[in-house]
């Protein structure tokens, strides 16, 4: 690979010149922050330029005051003590659910976006006859040669190489570093129209708008962090085997019971990936003879776990709660093909947040459905366990609705919870069978220890802590339980809902933010505000957007495909870098290409202001704000924030 030779080569140079000064370097530079190796700049690989006290992004522009004390990293998390930019998550009861409608773009802005993708695709075609002809040499992975078929297939890799290609330095972009409200780029360029890419060694800070970092968990410092370094000196990085075969820890236990009391249902199982844990436990639960109803929008996990199960499938529009009734009718009055007899089971699949669209599930609606056909529901809150809600529950409590009421919940710790892996959760019963008839349970490598330590801690974060008022087990409770400011409650007296001390491990730092779930509402109320406050503030200057406005994921749309790239480079190279995520086609329809803002807790008002400010700048120039109704300035939008969150519903 050609990156990997370039940096080896770097790396070389790096030490040509170590040598060269006189010293003989003891480790390779620049693999770790930490290495002070060198004596000189110059010998790092990758060079990071000076912090700069002034763009706000490794420290805030107003410094905090002698009253504010705050322990996180600003570059990671924030500083934000304004408690006017806090909001809580929660449909208002008594209204309907309702989404902001699709809105389509004049007919001028389809007709180019067709006309771009029909003569991007003319000139492929035509490159690629003359190349075959004339360079041959460059298509032998795409032609049979010397007695063996082609390994890629010619059409099949055709939108990657001619498309795609033309844009590839706006994806898949090196990072290093903590993925939190900054993020540091490893800079790079293509000397041949990015085939490939070559690192220059240098790095730049940007503001982070591209990552799942929800309640900003993601931080290299903290009572999260202690608690999983803690957890290596114990367990070490590996569980080496399978949950059936001695991967069982006796953390995977008490991160079960944890994500079960979290959730409000009887037990949980969890899983090593989040893709996996759809895939592989959706084939558990139906199989020949049943059928499965699934949002046309759901995630490629669902479906592909889906296939491999020999279920039935039918599909029905995103979020058409009129759609679904009309097709539980005729699937239960027709029963399965050609014999009719009636289905074994309906499992009905949604997702609580659509992360491309930006939707919630129209679940009270579905749970009225669902008494009157009696069918099974099954909901991946992958994106929305932790991002929506008063508590962080999700979906079902953003709405209200008893978790016991879902038969199976399915999430993921790597959005919410700066973890990875997944969950399933339900009833003890199903759970049961799950644990033995899932194939993750066999073949999938156990959750490892830091990553399931930093589940535990994180989600005791938002649940807070029941210390018990005798005989801690830890050394950090018996600290905590004698501090004046604490007051401790009886262990038979626990708070619903909150994460009994004894269910974590003995050995596990607490912090005191964490013993009264301060850390978590913060949190959860900070992405709340941001989330609405986007949301409304774009459609205010114009854009065409996506979702509901208490969504975390904001997509904006950007149709032409070469506008994405624009939009992605334009973002990047601005005074103060910010990184975003575009997204096309096959991930979308061919004709919506968008921009999707990832929102976190770890982002300050004056960072949503910065992105505001900048998509206003690059609206403008890309003719981007085609939306009908009322418009504001910026500046007013930036001033009149909090009254455009607080609206009931934004006019």
């Amino acid at each position: 690979m050609s990156t990997a030779a370039s940096y080896l080569s770097a790396v070389s140079e790096a030490d040509a010149r170590a040598r060269k000064h006189g010293g003989t370097p003891a480790s390779t530079p620049a693999l770790s922050m930490s290495s002070s190796v060198t004596s000189s700049s110059e010998d790092t690989v990758l060079e990071e330029s000076p912090d700069d006290y002034t763009d706000g992004l490794s420290y805030p522009r107003v410094p905090p005051t002698s009253d504010q004390v705050f322990s996180t990293v600003h570059a990671e998390f924030g500083h934000c003590a304004n408690e006017e930019y806090r909001y809580t998550s929660q449909h208002r009861a008594g209204t309907a659910y309702k989404s902001i409608p699709e809105r389509d773009p004049p007919y001028y802005i389809l007709l180019t976006t067709y006309v771009s993708y029909i003569l991007v695709i003319c000139l492929g075609h035509i490159r690629d006859f003359v190349g075959k002809r004339f360079r041959a040499a460059n298509y032998r992975h795409l032609l049979p040669y010397n007695g063996y078929a082609a390994l890629n297939s010619d059409f099949d890799s055709f939108y990657t190489r001619r498309l795609k290609l033309r844009i590839d330095d706006c994806f898949s972009h090196p990072v290093t570093g903590v993925p939190g409200r900054t993020i540091l780029l490893l800079d790079r360029y293509s000397p041949d129209y990015n085939k490939t890419m070559v690192p220059t060694g240098t790095r730049t800070r940007a503001l982070n708008i591209s990552s799942y970092n929800y309640l900003g968990f993601a931080q290299g410092s903290g009572p999260c962090a202690d608690a999983v370094e803690a957890s290596i000196e114990k367990y070490g990085v590996s569980a080496n085997g399978s949950r059936l075969e001695g991967g069982t820890l006796d953390l995977h236990l008490q991160a079960e019971a944890l994500v079960a009391r979290f959730l409000g249902t009887e037990d949980s199982l969890i899983s090593s990936m989040g893709f996996a844990t759809n895939s592989t436990i959706i084939p558990a639960l139906v199989s020949k003879g049943c059928l499965v109803i699934s949002d046309e929008l759901n995630h490629a996990s669902i479906r592909f776990g889906v296939r491999l199960s020999g279920a039935n499938v039918r599909m029905f529009k995103h979020n058409d709660m009129k759609a679904l009734e009309d097709l539980l009718r005729e699937v239960i009055s027709q029963g399965q093909p050609k014999t009719h007899r009636p289905w074994k089971k309906i499992l009905l699949v949604v997702e609580g947040l659509y992360s491309m669209e930006g939707t919630l599930a129209n679940l009270p609606v579905i749970m009225e459905l669902k008494k009157k056909y009696k069918f099974y529901l099954f909901v991946d809150e992958a994106h929305s366990v932790g991002a929506l809600g008063p508590r962080g529950r999700g979906v079902t409590d953003y709405f209200g609705i008893d978790p016991r009421s879902v038969d199976v919940l399915m999430g993921t710790f790597t959005k919410s919870f700066g973890a990875a892996g997944g969950y399933i959760a339900g009833s003890k019963t199903v759970i049961d069978r799950l644990r033995i008839q899932g194939h993750s349970g066999a073949y999938a490598e156990s959750m490892t220890p830091p990553v399931l330590t930093q589940v535990i801690a994180s989600m005791a974060s938002i649940m807070g802590i029941t210390v018990p008022a005798e005989k801690p087990s830890s050394p950090s409770l018996a600290l905590l339980r004698s501090s004046e400011h604490h007051v401790s409650i009886p262990e038979s007296d626990v708070i619903p809902g909150t994460a009994p001390a004894t269910a974590l491990p003995p050995w596990m730092p607490i912090a005191p933010m964490m013993i009264d779930g301060s850390d978590g509402r913060k949190r959860l109320r900070r992405l709340a505000f941001n989330a609405r406050y986007l949301n409304r503030g774009l459609r205010k200057l114009g854009f065409i957007t996506y979702g509901h406005d208490d969504s975390p994921v904001v997509p904006l749309l950007l149709f032409n495909p070469g506008k994405m790239a624009v939009f992605s480079r334009m973002m990047r190279t601005r005074a103060t870098p910010i990184v975003v995520v575009v997204v096309a086609y096959p991930a979308t329809p061919l004709v919506t290409s968008r921009v999707r803002f990832c929102l976190s807790a770890a982002h300050t008002k004056e960072d949503i202001d910065m992105l505001l400010r900048a998509s206003d700048e690059i609206g403008d120039l890309l003719d981007l704000k085609q939306a009908p109704g009322e418009r504001w300035l910026v500046e007013e939008i930036i001033s009149r924030a909090v009254e455009l969150v607080n609206m009931p519903e934004m006019p």
